[in-house]
Formats: structure tokens, sequence, C-alpha cells
């Protein structure tokens, strides 16, 4: 799992400009996004519990906050997680199992590289038991 900010965590060659009117921030450049879905959730429900064998899944955060949790495909380590905020984008690689938590009724926007929408909404998910441990503390990154 990779985070940054789009507000924040800016380097070349995204960009950010800003002027009396606000900011027009680069959340990508040069990237083969695939589909693209908002999803809207409330607070306490849980999402996702799957991996990608073969599809890139960037998810940025525009509304609320969420728990975002993760580990290798196999392995036998607890879940970690990070706490996802407004402006936040997280990213899981291919065999990377992923799963949110909402710690408040949120939004994000779901990039991917890869088959995911439509017709191909299942075609590389591949669901697995839940990940999250309860609200562990320990457990974040």
């Amino acid at each position: 799992m990779k985070k940054r900010n789009i507000w924040k965590d800016i380097n070349p060659p995204l960009q950010l400009h800003e002027d009396e009117r606000g900011k027009i921030t680069d959340v990508f450049y040069d990237e083969n996004i695939n589909h693209v879905a908002v999803i809207n959730s409330k607070a306490g429900a849980e999402r996702g519990n799957h991996y990608h064998k073969h599809s890139v899944q960037h998810i940025l955060v525009t509304k609320g906050v969420l728990e975002y949790w993760y580990k290798p495909l196999g392995s036998n380590s607890p879940a970690k997680f990070e706490i996802l905020k407004e402006g936040d984008l997280a990213t899981s690689p291919p065999l990377e199992v992923h799963a949110f938590k909402m710690i408040e009724d949120n939004q994000f926007i779901v990039f991917t590289q890869g088959p995911r929408g439509g017709k191909d909404y299942q075609s590389d998910t591949y669901k697995t038991n839940s990940i999250i441990r309860n609200n562990n503390k320990n457990n974040k990154k």
C-alpha cells in the first residue's frame, strides 16, 4: 500500500496550481486508468475484503474518514491499516488484500488500472474473509 495526500505530497511530474481563485492539483499524470467509480458509504460500514491478481486500485478520499486495511495475499501476519482523510490517495498493488472500515460517512473515488467496471466488475476481484481486526490500533503501519 502506498499513501500520499494530493494537497501536500506533490512531486514532479505532478503539479499543484494555486491562485486567488483556488487550487488545481494533479492526481495522475500519464497513467492508463481503465475505470473510475464514486463510492458513498455510511459510518460503520465495511467494504472490500478482496484482492486483484492483475489490477492496481487507487482510492482518493473526497469526504470523511476511513480505515484502510491491507496485507499481502497469503501472509499470516495481521493486516495493517492507515487512517485516510480528505485528499489522501492510497494505492493497492496486485495481490494485496484490502478492506475499508468507515469511521464516519464518507465518499471516495476509485481509479482502477485493469478490469473493474461494467461487465468486467468481478473479473479480477477475488473475495477473502475479513482482514479487519476490530479496530486493533496496534496494527497501524
